[in-house]
């Protein structure tokens, strides 16, 4: 069983510590993103699985295994890296088989893997030509297909769609999915492309620093960021965040911006706000609603503003307003007409607001 236990594990450089005592498990057969920005620790801790970086502390265990001392090669993992790094003057069959011949298979056997691990990445037709008459999609393909035959317990993705374009990343985002099914295995597969890890993961899990901010499925992670710098990273576009402050109104709480922009706070179990309190406020595009655009809210939750940049998109258009001297990205539908300069009205979805506390940055709403 391919249940991967990350306990206490530290990686150092010399005296820099740069991955600080995280813990996770990965269940047998899950798929698993670890998504952050560049420097967060993300790949040394995929290599660390790999044995391509040793642990300073902590244990890593597969099954019941301990595996930190156990070679690259005995711990039943196999690795696809951001480059493909294919053999130029070897022809698919021999990529992919090249691990195989090394471990003296049977020739058999070799032909049998390397056709099933093609019939899975629709490579039946590629076999015999060489990487450099091959798309970026298809040299990728292959460097899977060099894992998959391997058959490895988990398989480590590190950033694989990074040198495509953008067509080909969509392409290829369904092939993983496609993969995870086929091959039953467990998969951690690294991005900074936190729409790839919305997309594929199982749970995602989220790196800043060194450290993981938090974990969970796609959903949880959209919808109950535990900081600021969640909320920000998960969605596309990223959640508006505006600083704000808290004052005691007239039958509850409201939310005072610069300038003169106010709102309520709809009421709310576990609410830990008081007056005076300053926060940070994040509200998403798509709960902020063009009015004559579906639905309708209460008339306090409507803000006038003025358009500031529109991009049009197609399906979609994303509006940058400047709202009673708050800036915020609003959805709207991609056949409406809308300019700069345009004074609109806003309807927010204050259902779906999130409050940070500005000090700490953590979730108080």
């Amino acid at each position: 069983m391919a249940r991967l236990r990350i306990k206490d594990v530290v990686k150092r450089y010399g005296k820099t510590e740069v991955v600080h005592g995280i813990n996770l498990d990965i269940e047998d057969k899950e798929f698993v993103v670890f998504v952050g920005p560049s420097g967060c620790g993300k790949s040394t801790t995929l290599r660390m699985i790999a044995g391509l970086e040793e642990i300073s502390d902590g244990t890593m265990s597969i099954g019941d295994q301990v595996i930190n001392d156990l070679a690259p090669k005995d711990r039943g993992v196999a690795m696809v890296f951001q480059n493909y790094a294919l053999y130029p003057h070897m022809n698919v069959f021999d990529n992919m088989s090249f691990g195989l011949k090394i471990k003296k298979r049977p020739k058999e056997e070799i032909k049998r893997r390397v056709e099933e691990a093609a019939a899975i990445l629709g490579l039946e037709d590629f076999l015999y030509r060489k990487p450099s008459q091959l798309s970026g999609g298809q040299r990728q393909r292959v460097a899977m297909g060099r894992a998959i035959v391997r058959r490895p317990e988990i398989f480590l993705f590190d950033e694989p769609l990074s040198n495509l374009d953008a067509k080909l990343r969509t392409q290829m985002r369904i092939e993983m999915k496609k993969l995870h099914r086929r091959v039953n295995s467990t998969i951690i597969y690294v991005t900074h492309d936190q729409v790839e890890a919305m997309t594929l993961g199982d749970r995602i899990v989220v790196m800043k620093d060194g450290h993981i901010v938090q974990q969970g499925k796609p959903l949880e992670l959209f919808e109950k960021p535990v900081n600021t710098f969640v909320a920000g990273f998960i969605g596309s576009p990223p959640m508006n965040l505006m600083p704000a402050m808290v004052e005691g109104v007239e039958g509850g709480l409201a939310l005072q911006f610069e300038g003169d922009l106010r709102l309520p706070i709809p009421e709310k179990e576990g609410c830990a706000l008081s007056p005076g309190q300053s926060v940070i406020v994040g509200i998403r595009a798509e709960d902020l609603t063009l009015e004559g655009d579906e639905p309708s809210f209460p008339e306090d939750w409507k803000i006038s503003g003025v358009v500031d940049v529109v991009e049009p998109l197609g399906n979609e258009t994303h509006v940058h307003m400047e709202l009673g001297g708050a800036r915020m990205l609003a959805k709207c539908d991609g056949r409406r007409v809308v300019a700069p300069g345009d004074l609109v009205q806003v309807e927010a979805n204050l259902n779906q607001l999130h409050i940070f506390d500005a000090e700490t940055t953590q979730a108080v709403y």
